[in-house]
């Protein structure tokens, strides 16, 4: 490994810091914890980001919209909540009294002129801007009317949508690509939906502002993985449903043939209207083209008591497909299936025991077996992606972006975990460096970026480091090298000491010698004195 020290190009410093979250949190991760291969992927769109942002800083207007974002999403979710508090309020809508009481209309003044005498002084403020926007609302319901009101929040709310449309087409360099890519492009088209829904919201009715608060759902993680818990196994479900289908499609014949009269449904009585668009026809005041509207769509007073019993309750199985659809209804919306719904037979009829069987089995294959495994296909796949979601954290917590290490690497060691993240392995380091290598004249390379320009066009990602970082090298190297002191220091000792033990051995054995050889000369002397 080799460190390179670079400048970093001009161009590197226009990549918006929503795009950097969004990769950062977005790209996947590869089985050993590093993003490299994905981001590596992104590479192209965040350099041709960089470009459009070049050329859009040339305009300031735009350019400041374009960095504001976050301020049009969230202000249109805000629009999108008031709306529908209003309709859900007031509609239908009558006339509101102009006139208020002294009392409150001197209380929303108050609120106005003292929310805007503290933004003046204290400065921006959410709570004190809020307070003046909900109170002029007030103050324009009561002057100009609801009506009034509510176009004008929807106008305003369009416009916002729109410029939060222009920012978004400005940052992501829409106007650049091909109509192709663009209508590709989910986030855009789904922008453009909503835009949609606002100008039918405000043209045609208010009702549509309802389906603008489904955009909680694309601000909330959370709520995108309920959405995916149905859809990420959807070929499961479905199939799973085509089952249950089946059964009691199965479970409609055997109702048909065996069971016909116990299909027995207690209906309400015809609508006052077409009774009394019944009377009328009886009476003979109506016209031909009434009379043969009437006639189509009701059904005579004889028809329909030939299919309803003495007690008010009516045949639903005198046809096969009447037979499916009440068992599909009934027979999954009643906690006990489809024996809810039949009649209660005697115990002295012959079939009392076939109907017995076959309530039961309709409530423990269609109801018990069948709609629990789809209930537990969806609670399964929740679960997983909520599993997904924590290890995903846990490894942006805790794992290199780049080299792929966990933070336990790094415990003890002279670079701690987060100083490796920013300044060793920084992400956006390297990128600015593949910059680099893009805007760079290729006669001016040096060897690493001639190295690194012939990687990146092979689409090579070996010259990233994988599970290994410089200053635990270095540390493991100078570890290495501290333990071979040691080793050699002690091993100079233990040389010592053995020259001393061998140089007092030696002096010992010349004591001993010594020694012996006086001992034998006073043997002699003595021997030889007692001869004479």
């Amino acid at each position: 490994m080799e460190r390179i020290v670079f400048p970093i190009p001009e161009i590197c410093e226009y990549l918006t810091e929503e795009t950097k979250t969004r990769i950062y949190y977005t790209t996947e991760r590869d089985e050993q914890g590093s993003k490299v291969a994905d981001f590596f992927e992104k590479v192209e769109d965040m350099f041709a980001e960089m470009r459009w942002q070049k050329k859009l800083r040339a305009n300031p207007y735009l350019s400041w919209f374009s960095s504001h974002m976050s301020l049009w999403s969230s202000i249109t979710f805000q629009f999108a909540v008031l709306l529908n508090f209003l309709v859900a309020f007031f509609y239908p809508f009558t006339e509101v009294k102009k006139e208020l009481d002294p009392k409150l209309s001197g209380l929303i003044w108050t609120a106005m002129f003292g929310s805007l005498a503290l933004v003046t002084m204290v400065g921006v403020n959410p709570a004190a801007i809020r307070t003046i926007f909900i109170s002029t609302i007030f103050r324009f319901i009561f002057s100009v009317g609801l009506d009034t009101t509510l176009w004008l929040l929807g106008a305003i709310n369009l416009i916002n949508k729109g410029i939060f449309l222009i920012s978004m087409m400005g940052n992501q360099g829409t106007f650049t690509k091909l109509p192709r890519q663009v209508l590709t492009d989910f986030r855009f088209m789904y922008h453009i939906i909503y835009l949609v829904f606002c100008i039918l919201g405000l043209c045609v009715h208010e009702f549509f502002y309802s389906i603008l608060l489904l955009d909680v759902i694309n601000r909330e993680e959370t709520l995108w993985n309920v959405i995916k818990s149905v859809t990420k196994n959807g070929r499961s479900i479905i199939l799973t449903s085509v089952l249950a289908v089946i059964i009691i499609y199965l479970f409609s014949i055997i109702g048909y043939i065996c069971f016909q009269d116990d299909f027995l449904l207690e209906v309400d009585p015809i609508p006052q209207l077409i009774g009394e668009a019944v009377n009328d026809t009886d009476n003979g005041t109506c016209d031909s083209q009434n009379c043969s509207a009437v006639t189509g769509g009701v059904r005579s007073s004889q028809d329909v008591s030939a299919d309803t019993t003495e007690d008010g309750k009516q045949r639903v199985c005198d046809s096969l497909i009447m037979c499916i659809l009440t068992s599909l209804n009934h027979g999954l919306r009643n906690g006990g299936g489809i024996g809810d719904l039949l009649r209660k037979p005697d115990i002295r009829e012959n079939l009392f025991v076939a109907r017995d069987v076959y309530d039961l089995l309709f409530f423990f294959i269609v109801i018990i077996i069948v709609l629990n495994l789809i209930f537990g296909v969806i609670i399964d796949t929740f679960a997983d992606l909520r599993s997904e979601k924590q290890q995903k954290d846990e490894i942006l917590k805790n794992t290199c972006f780049i080299c792929g290490l966990n933070r336990s690497n790094f415990d003890n060691k002279s670079v701690s975990f987060d100083e490796h993240k920013s300044k060793e392995h920084n992400m956006w380091h390297y990128l600015n460096f593949i910059v680099l290598d893009k805007v760079k004249d290729h006669t001016e390379f040096t060897g690493p970026e001639s190295y690194v320009y012939q990687m990146v066009k092979e689409k090579n990602l070996d010259w990233f480091p994988r599970m290994r970082a410089m200053s635990l090298t270095a540390e493991d190297s100078e570890g290495e090298q501290s333990d071979y002191r040691n080793l050699q220091a002690q091993l100079d000792a233990t040389n010592r000491l053995v020259k001393n033990l061998s140089k007092q051995l030696t002096d010992l054995k010349e004591q001993m010698k010594k020694q012996i050889k006086q001992k034998k000369r006073t043997k002699f002397l003595t021997s030889a004195t007692l001869n004479m």
